[in-house]
């Protein structure tokens, strides 16, 4: 017989987690965020990581964007409003954030709010 195995709790990639729930999810979890993006830093003494803090309608949310993820994904960390990112979890100190492993660019889809909700229907 099989153990009874509960689901997690938690939207899976590439469901979006609400930034509210970034704390349901263990350690190293795998999840997707997306938000507006806020803040782009990138300090002189953080070696190239890049931090964004990007917000969603429940909170904001806390991206480190390492080195060689930014060259993969740099059009998109750069110039992206509206970010769908997905990576690992971190809890430490406190703070959540996500470790990014993927960066897309969603920002044409805030171009659809300013349509007519009988033009998205046709």
């Amino acid at each position: 017989m099989e153990p009874n195995i509960r689901p997690p709790d938690w939207p899976r990639p590439p469901v979006a987690l609400p930034h509210a729930w970034l704390t349901r999810p263990p350690s190293d979890a795998r999840v997707t965020v997306a938000g507006l993006v806020l803040i782009r830093q990138r300090p002189g003494t953080a070696n190239g990581v890049i931090f964004l803090t990007l917000e969603d309608e429940t909170g904001t949310c806390n991206v480190v964007v390492w080195r060689k993820i930014y060259e993969r994904f740099r059009r998109a960390v750069i110039s992206g409003r509206l970010l769908r990112v997905t990576g690992r979890v971190q809890h430490g100190h406190g703070v959540v954030n996500v470790i990014a492993e993927e960066v897309e660019d969603i920002s044409p889809m805030l171009d659809a709010l300013l349509e007519r909700p009988e033009m998205r229907d046709a």
